[in-house]
């Protein structure tokens, strides 16, 4: 494949990037590095199946140009700072929504007819039924994030039934793993570098999710790709049962080798206007084609995703004493 990659600096982005240059395929990565990383890419640099372009979705001249030869776009830019775009309204409009039309647009002008698209458990709201079957409805998402996935997932399948286009959305659970830029993770240890005697947890901790590790859901974005052929392939991509903040914050303090550390809850269902505050996916879809993660509960994958952003983080930033 020669693949067109948005947001392929970007923490599930480069994990993607590393897995389609192993498998053989030629890749555009088009990053405008706002929350990406060029190191996480730096080591296919010198390849010539590989190319970066540093530019912005909403420059659809650069966009254009880029895809180019492309023949399957790969579509991972986003905005992932739910809570900022919650102050900041337009952030999702444009970096969700606008910048996914653009890339439709750019693939109409270009002749790419296939494109793959992550986006997000959020889509459902405040569903009523759990686990949460792919055929769930109606939609009502809580955030400004959740209704730009929903509004591009709607693109999308218009662009497919007006001019042949194939999609494949995949709708995330909580991604977790090396490189993550972003996350309760993340927070919990500089907060912790701040104060290691007491964890701030927003809301009453009883929010409670699936977590899956970032290599299964590259996994399980192209196996997908593979077995599936409708004009518009949509999947819950997550893993079996849910991890509380709680439980988390626990695991960050022991994976951290600390001890008496207090948990003061802020309160309240959520941790913020727009969290949902549980979740639980039916990966029903992708199971009946024969796909599975390697790590299989959201318990198992937290664990192994926290090993690896602990280990990053020491050795980056040193241990909290």
């Amino acid at each position: 494949m020669k693949c067109f990659v948005t947001g392929g600096a970007g923490f599930i982005g480069s994990h993607l990037v590393d897995r389609l240059m192993a498998d053989g395929h030629s890749v555009v990565v088009y990053d405008n590095l706002s929350l990406g990383r060029q190191e996480f890419i730096s080591h296919h640099l010198r390849s010539s199946k590989f190319r970066f372009v540093k530019a912005d979705l909403l420059d659809t001249k650069s966009l254009n140009a880029a895809m180019k030869g492309s023949n399957i776009v790969f579509h991972l830019a986003a905005n992932s700072d739910i809570v900022k775009s919650a102050k900041h309204t337009r952030i999702d409009l444009e970096q969700g929504t606008m910048a996914t039309y653009n890339v439709l647009e750019a693939m109409r002008a270009n002749n790419v007819s296939k494109i793959v698209f992550t986006s997000s458990n959020v889509v459902y709201g405040e569903a009523r039924k759990l686990p949460i079957p792919e055929d769930y409805g109606p939609l009502f998402p809580i955030s400004m994030y959740g209704a730009s996935k929903l509004a591009c997932e709607a693109l999308i399948s218009a662009f497919c039934h007006n001019f042949g286009f194939k999609s494949w959305i995949y709708r995330f659970a909580n991604v977790i793993g090396p490189r993550i830029t972003h996350g309760v993770m993340l927070d919990f240890y500089r907060k912790l570098q701040k104060n290691n005697r007491e964890l701030e947890v927003l809301g009453n901790g009883k929010q409670a999710k699936p977590y899956i590790e970032v290599h299964d859901v590259v996994d399980g974005m192209l196996f997908g790709l593979k077995h599936s052929s409708d004009s518009v392939n949509y999947f819950n991509l997550g893993t079996e049962g849910l991890t509380s903040v709680t439980v988390i914050a626990h695991e960050v303090i022991r994976v951290l080798g600390l001890s008496n550390v207090k948990l003061r809850f802020t309160g309240g269902i959520r941790g913020w206007p727009g969290d949902v505050a549980r979740v639980s996916l039916d990966m029903g879809k992708l199971r009946a084609l024969g796909w599975k993660p390697k790590h299989p509960t959201s318990d198992d994958a937290m664990r192994v995703g926290l090993s690896a952003i602990m280990k990053e983080l020491r050795e980056s930033l040193g241990a909290i004493k």
